[in-house]
Formats: structure tokens, sequence, C-alpha cells
């Protein structure tokens, strides 16, 4: 469900809607979501001095916490 939030959210930021990809590690009780992006959106996710991305990890983090989830957001481009 979280994946899905996260790719939806990313897909209306960038301009390669179907190059955004969400991968999901689980390790040690907190779950890493990776999110790629074309090279070209990545701007476009991490946003100016990285407001959009904090912006998408205190999301990501807050509706975790309410179901008692810990996460982390990376974000990655595709070459």
């Amino acid at each position: 469900m979280l994946e899905d939030f996260i790719a939806t959210m990313a897909k209306h930021l960038v301009e390669q809607p179907d190059n955004v990809r969400v991968g999901v590690q689980e390790e040690d009780g907190l779950t890493r979501y990776t999110l790629t992006v074309a090279k070209s959106d990545v701007g476009r996710v991490v946003g100016r001095e990285g407001r959009t991305a904090k912006a998408m990890r205190a999301i990501v983090t807050s509706v975790a916490a309410r179901q008692g989830h810990r996460v982390r957001l990376d974000i990655e481009n595709v070459d």
C-alpha cells in the first residue's frame, strides 16, 4: 500500500512517469523504500534544497508511524 502511495506521488511530479519504480527491502524492523526515477527527473523529485524530498519523506514516515512501522525513503536515478 505505501509502495503504491510513493509511486503515485512521484508520478505526479515527473515528466517520465513510466520510469518511476519503487523497491522494498525489509531489514531489522525497518522497511526501506527505494524510489527510482529517470535521471532527468531527479531534480523534480528532490526539489530546491531538497524540500520536495523532505516533504515526501515526512509524509511517508508519518503514514508508516500511524501503522506502527519504521521506514526510510531513498531516491535514486535510472542511468
